[in-house]
């Protein structure tokens, strides 16, 4: 008789699954990327990111009814398997998806190369590969383990947010009198909101990485649509503060031209803020335990399936974790981080993305169109799956051609 394949384990409730999903948005997302948009966008940096945010939901709640439809680790490879009913789209989305979970931990990884070097000098790429090692060992480790740890550092991520919006708050009373400000009033301006918008993209992506996590996931149709819509909404309202804040108080072309944008804010040299740097470290850095976590699980719903070699698909008997995939895909994430800056990697990886939002979008389209029976916490109008893809569609072609 054959002996049983060890099966992944369901430990995740709601609070986990939506910090898990918010740390990977929050980190890279906002404090790094604060400069990279401000550079493009301006005074107008807040509408990027807001215009980013709403096309976002509509793909987030695509997820969120798909995660219920279709819990699996694979995540878009089987959404575009089932809606396209396509071997092929599936296994083509699943090798995207799987680039965009790695370029996206190589981003990471680079992108809080700023705040590192703010506290020590050492070399970017010991840094880098040393931070690798240890993450994907303590995802090999255990789900559990791994996502309750990249639950309390992305409290730390909200708490340096906190800061900012704490010390920046009297800035937000002139907002009223200088909100003209933060609207184009020239079309070179508004090129600049949709080079932006691009790259705010990568910013709210994360929330898609919750449903990888399915098969982990307690009670998986009525807490991951919710993990889904919280994560989103919350780092929403911390991204639109926390920018707002950045615009009001430094001048745009300062924050571009840092390597940690939001230290200019709170201004890091004073005594009182020599602790930020380092939250700002773990919070950019958990994204990248995330995304290795993130990135196992694609592998192994795809090895499943024969859709990479199989040996991808073991699971430790003990750990009860993919390992062999989780030290494969860090493998590949410590060239890339050692090799690429962060701003081209931030923008391969909302190009990616985009390409994806646009193929789960139509994928959720085509299983409604068929009205396949099916008992949903939450269920959305056929329309916003359709509005999402074009939404992402438009943002690609007008970054590729408008923006060039």
């Amino acid at each position: 008789m054959t002996a049983q394949m060890p099966k992944l384990k369901r430990t995740l409730g709601l609070v986990s699954l939506t910090l898990y999903g918010l740390g990977i948005i929050i980190g890279a997302g906002i404090y790094v990327l604060v400069g990279a948009v401000a550079g493009q966008a301006g005074m107008a940096a807040p509408l990027a990111f807001l215009i980013a945010g709403i096309l976002a939901a509509f793909t987030g709640l695509s997820y969120a009814e798909l995660g219920q439809r279709l819990p699996d680790a694979a995540g878009a490879a089987v959404y575009a398997q089932k809606g396209f009913q396509s071997s092929l789209a599936g296994r083509l989305t699943g090798y995207a998806t799987l680039l965009v979970a790695v370029v996206s931990a190589a981003s990471v990884t680079r992108g809080g190369a700023g705040y590192l070097l703010a506290i020590v000098d050492i070399p970017l790429p010991l840094a880098s590969g040393a931070v690798i090692i240890i993450f994907t060992a303590l995802a090999c480790w255990g789900v559990k383990e791994s996502v309750y740890i990249a639950s309390s550092m992305t409290v730390l991520e909200i708490c340096g947010l906190g800061i900012v919006i704490f010390i920046g708050a009297d800035a937000l009373g002139d907002l009223p009198q200088r909100i003209s400000e933060m609207w184009p009033k020239e079309t070179s301006a508004w090129i600049g909101v949709m080079g932006g918008t691009f790259l705010a993209f990568f910013a709210f992506s994360g929330f898609e990485a919750i449903v990888h996590m399915a098969e982990e996931t307690e009670n998986v149709k009525r807490t991951l649509p919710r993990a889904v819509v919280l994560s989103i909404g919350l780092s929403a309202l911390l991204y639109m503060l926390v920018i707002s804040i950045s615009v009001l108080t430094i001048l745009p072309t300062d924050l571009a031209a840092s390597n940690a944008p939001l230290c200019l804010v709170v201004d890091c040299d004073s005594p009182n803020m020599a602790l930020f740097p380092i939250i700002a470290i773990i919070a950019t850095l958990n994204g990248v335990l995330i995304e290795i976590v993130l990135m196992a699980r694609i592998t192994y719903g795809m090895a499943n399936r024969k859709w990479l070699p199989g040996w991808l698909s073991g699971v430790h008997a003990k750990r009860q974790t993919p390992m062999l995939a989780t030290v494969c895909v860090g493998m590949i994430v410590f060239v890339l981080a050692t090799t690429f800056d962060f701003e081209p990697l931030a923008r391969v990886t909302s190009a990616l993305i985009l390409i994806v939002f646009v193929i789960v979008n139509m994928s959720l389209v085509m299983l409604k169109r068929r009205h396949e029976p099916v008992k949903l916490s939450l269920e959305i109008p056929a329309w916003v799956p359709i509005f999402g893809a074009l939404s992402s569609l438009a943002v690609l072609i007008a970054e590729l051609f408008w923006t060039a």
